[in-house]
């Protein structure tokens, strides 16, 4: 339900629930429930959220070095484009309800197409010149379901999660014993797309590699009834881009909250996991413990710093300026930003 309220009482409800969060936030350092490690928390605690546009429900922020920052507008088919002035623009129309992005190591855009009709299910590549390539719609000759996020490796190869949420009609990605697969692909140079993990995960969302390259992080996050995962795995990475199965790691658990969306990593390998919920939505999702924010947590599965955001589905952060020392936070229908202590790792950016 939406609210039609003033602007000034919103931001004053969105100050409330900012306070209430910290107090929230601190409560939870304070316990060590969730281990927090002071010494190593990367966002300083005079570091404030910054509010930087507002769209119908926000998604896949990425950045680009001529100071913008790009991210998805899922419901009206667009990727939007904040420039170095803060002013908001319309990069992309037609986007076929883009949700994830990230740049190859050409810098060219790679957009996860998850919505919409069966054509607009894919994977794509939006070239220098302006033109499009798809990358991946199908894998053996079913089509894909509805690829969510993507990353990219030292190598130039993509890496994609590919889950159903909603309705499962028209799902074609079944295995040989009709039981459903919500995969995760890696796309070579070349163009062979293989599926690297599938029945490991219930439902792949968020996925990112160690600045290393030695680990691939994959959100688990079903949110059909509680009981489904809400969880963050760790696979071992190998140099030709397969997972070892038997490697997988549970890092964090969100148990029947709200689970992990996007992430980020920053220059020591830590992940900022987008997750929670400042309201549950009973029955499938609670929000009993974890509040909306970004979870910083260790490769180990350490967490060492929440940082709490007001807006409710949260859904992905990237690093962005020049320094990679903002993180952007999508969120409902907001983008946000706040400053960090560690650069972030963007793997494209190294070349």
């Amino acid at each position: 339900m939406w609210l039609d309220v003033p602007c000034s009482m919103h931001n004053q409800l969105e100050s409330l629930l900012m306070k209430y969060l910290l107090v929230f936030s601190l409560m939870v350092s304070a316990s060590g429930r969730c281990s927090l490690a002071a010494d190593s928390q990367p966002v300083s605690a005079d570091a404030r959220l910054k509010f930087e546009g507002k769209v119908a429900f926000v998604e896949g922020p990425s950045w680009h070095p001529t100071g913008n920052v790009y991210f998805s507008d899922i419901p009206n088919e667009r990727i939007m484009r904040r420039d170095r002035n803060g002013e908001i623009h319309v990069f992309r129309t037609s986007s076929g309800f883009t949700n994830g992005t990230c740049f190859d190591l050409q810098g060219r855009m790679i957009c996860c197409e998850g919505g919409g009709a069966p054509s607009k299910r894919r994977v794509t590549r939006l070239e220098l010149d302006g033109t499009i390539t798809v990358l991946a719609d199908s894998f053996e000759g079913k089509k894909i379901n509805s690829p969510n996020d993507c990353t990219v490796d030292a190598k130039g190869r993509v890496y994609f999660t590919d889950p159903r949420y909603r309705s499962r009609v028209g799902l074609e990605q079944v295995d040989a014993a009709g039981r459903e697969v919500e995969g995760v692909y890696r796309i070579d140079e070349a163009g062979k797309v293989s599926r690297i993990l599938s029945h490991e995960v219930q439902r792949p969302n968020g996925i990112a590699i160690s600045p290393d390259q030695k680990f691939l992080y994959v959100a688990d996050n079903r949110n059909d009834k509680p009981t489904d995962n809400r969880k963050l795995w760790r696979f071992n990475l190998k140099t030709d881009g397969t997972v070892d199965a038997i490697s997988q790691k549970l890092l964090f658990d969100w148990g029947s909250d709200r689970g992990p969306d996007g992430m980020a990593v920053d220059s020591k390998g830590r992940l900022y996991v987008t997750a929670g919920f400042n309201n549950p939505e009973p029955p499938a999702q609670t929000a009993n413990k974890f509040k909306a924010g970004v979870y910083v947590i260790t490769f180990k599965g350490t967490l060492v710093q929440f940082i709490p955001v007001p807006t409710d589905m949260i859904t992905n952060c990237a690093f962005g300026d020049d320094d990679l020392k903002t993180l952007y936070i999508t969120a409902g229908h907001k983008l946000w930003s706040i400053r960090t202590g560690t650069a972030g790792h963007v793997e494209w950016l190294k070349k």
